[in-house]
């Protein structure tokens, strides 16, 4: 007996150690980059989701970069991945779009998004034309410059009179909220006057919560209550599409009319993927809330920015002919500080730690293959902390914009991605930053009160409530 339970201990010891070798060595058909996968199963997902209490690059990323060089191999939730923080790589990948890679997500990412299976929002050719195309259409450069700026300025006037009137404000919820009504607006004619009760931008905000949660599935965790607030939220923009549809007023000038008046036009514009389509889109323009709140921290922290910033700002209304005359396009593109002060938000920033792609064969780079099926993280926060690039990085210093290579910034500075994958909503969001600052610096003062604290885990968020006051200026 004894010598029957040696055999199968050393049979099941051989076979662990077979396990543990292939699952640290894979089969790869050239040369993989060095680097770890970790432990089997969970790979490096724990070191992965550490909280980091610092604007600077994720330690996961930073210190393996340190070691291995800048492509490496890891292991993220059983998924094996490549990560590079080199920009000739990060550039030649956005430009290979359904050549060789194609977009990804890590299966959390995936189930928020409902990018799975057959709803699967990844998809190239008149899909992926479509989207792009009609969220130009209404939140493209044309859609700001010719309806949306006024609008800004009028709903971030309607959200700062509210704000001044109470003694302090929760500022993510706050910021949220304004972000998620006005997209969602434009989007679907959404009136959170009049339908308050539903709350839905809560619902994203505990979303973007648990974004890079571990994807375990169980009563308690992050994820499990992620993914109830996501199907609440589904269920609400179900209901408001079916209204949508049977409603006899179609004018199709939100979003949604138009992908409703589409549907004979196009075969994959289901119920469904409308519901999808309008998640994925409201999710994407909701993120901006973070950066928003960055900004004003950071703005707050630095008395010298706030003073340029306030008479770049006041100048505008002083060259006016009708001081009380809405913000124009012109304007706007004159703002040449504020928009130096929102790239470096965006640029320090940074929400998530890096773009996915998916390999759709082996690639070859710098003596390296990248297995076909492997998941490709572009970590471009590493790209826009690069002090070779960026002089101590991170300390906000919206002048440096005055003097760096515009060559060496489309390579270095992507926070809102690259190739036919740019986010379609770039100029939306600056333009409403903008709209944002420019009422803020001439109508209001603000302090503040408590709070802020920033973290990386991996996703930027505030781990504490970042409290302001805001007060009407005197005339």
């Amino acid at each position: 007996m004894w010598t029957i339970g040696l055999c199968i201990v050393a049979v099941l010891v051989i076979y662990f150690t077979y396990w543990l070798n292939k699952w640290s060595n894979p089969r790869c058909n050239g040369v993989l980059p060095p680097g770890s996968m970790g432990l089997p199963l969970i790979g490096e997902t724990l070191q992965l989701i550490v909280p980091s209490y610092s604007l600077d690059l994720h330690p996961f990323i930073k210190k393996r970069a340190q070691r291995y060089g800048p492509i490496f191999r890891t292991s993220v939730a059983s998924r094996p991945v490549i990560v590079s923080t080199n920009p000739e790589f990060n550039n030649y990948i956005v430009k290979q779009e359904g050549r060789l890679v194609e977009i990804w997500y890590l299966d959390t990412f995936a189930k928020f998004l409902g990018m799975e299976g057959e709803n699967k929002m990844s998809a190239l050719g008149d899909v992926h034309k479509y989207i792009r195309s009609i969220t130009l259409n209404h939140l493209g450069a044309d859609a700001v410059k010719e309806k949306l700026l006024p609008q800004m300025e009028e709903f971030v006037n309607k959200a700062l009179q509210t704000w001044s009137s109470q003694p302090s404000v929760d500022m993510r919820d706050a910021a949220s909220k304004m972000l998620f009504d006005f997209g969602a607006k434009i989007f679907f004619s959404y009136d959170a006057e009049k339908i308050s009760q539903m709350n839905m931008s809560e619902k994203f905000t505990n979303i973007l919560a648990g974004f890079m949660s571990f994807p375990l599935n169980i009563p308690g965790t992050a994820y499990y209550k992620c993914l109830k607030e996501q199907n609440e939220a589904l269920s609400m923009l179900r209901k408001i599409v079916k209204e949508k549809i049977i409603s006899t007023e179609k004018s199709s000038e939100d979003l949604l009319d138009q992908a409703i008046d589409d549907m004979d036009k196009k075969k994959f514009l289901s119920e469904d993927f409308l519901v999808t389509m309008l998640f994925a889109i409201l999710f994407a323009s909701f993120e901006s809330s973070v950066t928003l709140l960055l900004t004003l921290k950071l703005i707050a922290e630095h008395p010298a920015v706030l003073q340029e910033l306030t008479d770049e700002h006041e100048a505008i209304l002083k060259s006016r002919e009708n001081p009380k005359s809405l913000l124009t396009w012109d304007e706007y593109k004159s703002m040449t500080f504020t928009l130096q002060v929102i790239n470096e938000a965006l640029r320090m920033g940074n929400v998530t730690p890096g773009l996915l792609r998916k390999a759709l064969k082996d690639i070859e780079f710098d003596g390296y293959t990248i297995p076909s099926g492997w998941t490709v993280m572009l970590a471009n926060s590493a790209l826009q902390l690069n002090p070779n690039i960026y002089k101590d990085p991170l300390a906000f210093n919206p002048w440096r914009w005055k003097d760096l290579d515009p060559l060496v910034v489309s390579k270095n500075f992507m926070p809102f991605g690259g190739g036919i994958r740019q986010c379609a909503g770039a100029e939306y969001t600056k333009a409403f930053m903008a709209t944002f600052l420019h009422v803020l610096v001439t109508k209001y003062r603000w302090t503040k009160v408590k709070g802020g604290t920033i973290a990386r885990n991996p996703v930027l968020e505030f781990t504490d409530v970042l409290h302001m006051k805001f007060s009407v200026k005197s005339n």
